[in-house]
Formats: C-alpha cells, structure tokens, sequence
C-alpha cells in the first residue's frame, strides 16, 4: 500500500470539496506523491454552449471549457506543484473507475458531502459507487472540524479497526505502516454486536465469551506481526461504537478494511459506509 506515489482526487466544486483540499495538498507533501484530479461533466456542460446543439464543434468545446476550468482550480488549490488534470464526459463513479484502470492510483481522495445530522442519514453517491467498486484505498472526510477538531496529516493518533475476516492482517499491516510515517500512536479496536437480550435467552456467558475471542484474537495478530499497539474490545453497533472509541483515543484517523465480497446489500458494506457517515474524523478504507 504504501508509499501512495500517485493521488486520484475527484473534483466536483462544492464546498465539502474544496474543504479537503488541504488535507489532499498535505497527503501529497509528506508522501511526495503526483497528484491527478479528475471532474467529470454531464450534458450541462454542452447546454453552457454558446453553440448550437447540432453543431459539430460542440462536444470538444465543451471539453475545453471544462478542462480550463479544472486546471485553473488545481493552479489556485495547489500553486506550488505540478498537477496532472483530467476532465470527462460520463458519471463521475464510471470516470474515475475508468480513470484508474487505465493509469492506476495508489489512494483516493474524496469528500463524502454531509454535514451534521444530514451526514448520517446519506453518503454521497459518488462516494459509495467508489467505495464499492473500486480496490484502490479510498481516504474520505469532510475537510474542516471534526467534532471539533481540524483534520490533520501527519496524524498524530491512529485507529485501526479489525474484525475477524481473513483481511484483518493487511488492514493491520497498512495501519501500522502509516503510523510508523506518521510518528502516530496506533490504537486497535474490534466491536462485538451481540444480540438482543430476551427473557427466553441468557446472553451473560455468550458475551464473556466473545468478548474474550476477541481480545485473544487481537493480541495473537499483533504477536504474529510484531505490531504493538494498544487494542480494546467494546460492545455495540459497530458504526457507533467505532466513532466512539475514535473520540476515546482521539483518534485523527480511521482505517478500515472493504472486504472483498462487495455484494450491493451485504451487512458489510451497510457497516462501512455507517462507519464513514458517523466517524468524527477521515476515514481510510482498504
């Protein structure tokens, strides 16, 4: 994963945009990364025209207006470096799927667009169609204060959350190799959802039980890696119990891993993007 040597940034210029801006210039700092911004345009832009519909000229007009534009605001957002600029005719999921495949990236860089209460009920659709059907790690915030506090790289507290899939190692290797970039402090944390007690089933024993598989599950991978770190168990839907153990340890980062099965409906996916609507910080995704 890392190095992340070349940074997909999709452009869209609204304001939750434009607010990761710093966060994107300061990711390509400290990891001397190439920066590739993409916006991809709907007929609207060919509406724009002054050029008559039928006109022949039109789609490459409306090209060059919107790749102007494009790389006017990659000279404003990022006047000291070079920035490789790409503007698209398409929906802005399928452009940047296809952007990757044809030249690779390392990470992405989005905003998830939502604010307060709004931000937990929706995740921008752009957003989900990139986390769902790219593999690429996918960075996503909302640029400014969360909860309070401004988003920050380097990050200076990590939390890495694990689970008991096969991909709990890779997303524990990634998380340490960033903290160990960082200089940050790394914390781990796995959730244990247990079902609702019922006067027919005596839940007690069942969550000693899980709660003790999972605390010898985190310290066995972190034995087996040679990764240490400080690791808690907690109970609750994991959306919420995540962003309140990030808060916890004050966490400026959350890193989280896709899975492979990315079923439309999956619980799995419904998870991550609950973990991504309710975080109080960034949220790396793998």
């Amino acid at each position: 994963m890392l190095p992340f040597r070349r940074i997909l940034v999709p452009i869209d210029y609204s304001a939750p945009c434009q607010a990761v801006m710093p966060s994107v210039a300061d990711a390509a700092r400290h990891f001397s990364s190439e920066l590739t911004l993409v916006h991809a345009y709907g007929p609207e832009a060919l509406a724009a025209s002054d050029l008559a519909l039928s006109n022949p000229d039109l789609p490459e007009e409306a090209h060059a207006a919107e790749q102007a534009r494009l790389e006017d605001f990659a000279r404003e957002e990022f006047p000291d470096r070079a920035v490789e600029c790409v503007a698209a005719l398409g929906e802005p999921g399928t452009v940047i799927k296809d952007l990757i495949h044809k030249q690779g990236a390392d990470l992405i860089m989005m905003s998830t667009h939502g604010r307060g209460p709004v931000r937990r009920l929706l995740l921008g659709s752009v957003t989900a169609k990139v986390l769902h059907d790219v593999t690429t790690p996918v960075w996503t915030g909302l640029g400014g204060a969360f909860a309070g506090r401004p988003a920050v790289i380097p990050c200076r507290s990590i939390l890495c959350a694990l689970d008991h899939t096969e991909e709990s190692e890779c997303v524990l290797r990634a998380a340490a190799a960033l903290a160990e970039s960082f200089g940050a402090r790394l914390a781990l944390v796995h959730v244990v959802e247990m079902p609702p007690a019922t006067w027919e089933i005596d839940v007690t024993n069942l969550r000693s039980s899980l709660m003790e598989a999972a605390q010898f599950q985190l310290r066995e991978l972190q034995s087996s890696l040679g990764i240490q770190a400080t690791h808690n168990v907690v109970e609750g839907a994991v959306a919420g119990a995540v962003s309140r153990e990030a808060e916890r340890v004050h966490a400026d980062l959350i890193v989280v891993g896709r899975g492979h099965a990315q079923g439309a409906v999956s619980r799995m996916w419904s998870t991550l993007y609950g973990i991504v609507r309710e975080a109080p910080c960034p949220v790396l995704s793998m």
